[in-house]
């Protein structure tokens, strides 16, 4: 008989843990992991040092590193990696390939499609659309994701071959993916419909919102974008390169100064050229080329731009989420 003690008087009973109090622990341990990568985390980060300083995690079996754990995951991905899982959730994720190529596999209005996103190329996922992304050895790209509401569930899914049809799949809560991803797929390995090929002849559980019927948008050099835009960022204060009808924004930043009132989500910016000042919690950061910065939820911050500056500008705001 497992579980833990309780004092009383000179007596110790033992009892059985219940579904809640293993359901605390679980909640217990998920915030202790967030409060160590938080206080291990720096928001101030080269980018280029970084991922050169974490060559050996974007190698098998791991392939990832999270630069940032917080209400943004700023994570980079490596490879190879090659798998037939789908992942669905109701938030989006913006890919951009630093190094290498990779192939997001998706399912666009019950067909499979695949998304090839090249070396400097960007693209944005909208939200409730199965994707498997698909990574090269020696490659490295660049993933933004948001923290789930507790309200949103998560799924991976399996296909039968050659089809859309659902061989398999597991909706969740999800804290973390890099941990809970493995557990669910051990799960379907030691299925009967993995072993047989064949779903459950009972029918799936009903999905708790519908996929995503828009048609998704091409990769683009974000190189080429940023060029194309120069003029337009140094007369202004921030071109939106996606725009309005997404969750995700994605600004590009010229000359200027910005000062911000209390923000329900997290910034990061990532300096491309010249220089800015960033002033947070009365703490001075001077970026220069190569340099991001992580502005946690609820902070008031002063940015001063010089006048060469081009800052790339990402958030992830829940209040922007569309709905179904």
């Amino acid at each position: 008989m497992t579980g833990e003690f309780r004092q009383s008087g000179s007596l110790q009973l033992k009892r059985r843990r219940t579904p809640a109090d293993i359901l605390k622990l679980t909640l217990y341990s998920y915030l202790l992991i967030a409060f160590v990568e938080m206080a291990n985390e720096s928001l101030f980060v080269n980018v280029n040092k970084w991922i050169l300083e974490n060559e050996h995690a974007f190698l098998p079996p791991v392939c990832n590193k999270l630069m940032h754990f917080r209400q943004l995951n700023i994570m980079f991905v490596g490879g190879p990696n090659t798998r037939k899982d789908y992942h669905i959730e109701e938030g989006e994720e913006l890919f951009y390939q630093i190094r290498g190529d990779m192939c997001l596999k998706i399912v666009e209005n019950g067909k499979h499609k695949d998304i090839h996103i090249r070396e400097g190329e960007m693209f944005l996922l909208p939200a409730r659309i199965p994707h498997s992304p698909q990574r090269q050895a020696n490659t490295v790209g660049l993933v933004v994701e948001r923290r789930r509401l507790l309200t949103e569930t998560d799924a991976l899914r399996y296909h039968v071959d050659n089809s859309t049809d659902i061989l398999w799949e597991r909706w969740f809560y999800c804290k973390n993916l890099g941990t809970q991803l493995a557990p669910v797929i051990k799960e379907f390995f030691a299925s009967e419909e993995h072993r047989t090929g064949k779903p459950n002849p009972d029918p799936p559980k009903k999905a708790p919102f519908p996929l995503n019927t828009a048609s998704v948008m091409a990769p683009f050099s974000f190189k080429d974008r940023v060029d194309g835009l120069r003029a337009d960022i140094a007369s202004s204060k921030s071109v939106d390169m996606f725009g309005p009808e997404f969750e995700t924004e994605v600004l590009l930043w010229g000359p200027g100064e910005t000062n911000t009132t209390k923000h329900e989500a997290d910034r990061w910016i990532w300096q491309l050229e010249g220089t800015s000042e960033v002033t947070l919690n009365h703490e001075k950061f001077n970026l220069t080329k190569g340099d991001s910065l992580l502005i946690p939820e609820k902070n008031e911050y002063n940015w001063k731009r010089s006048k060469d500056c081009i800052s790339f500008f990402v958030a992830q705001d829940h209040e922007r989420k569309r709905p179904f």
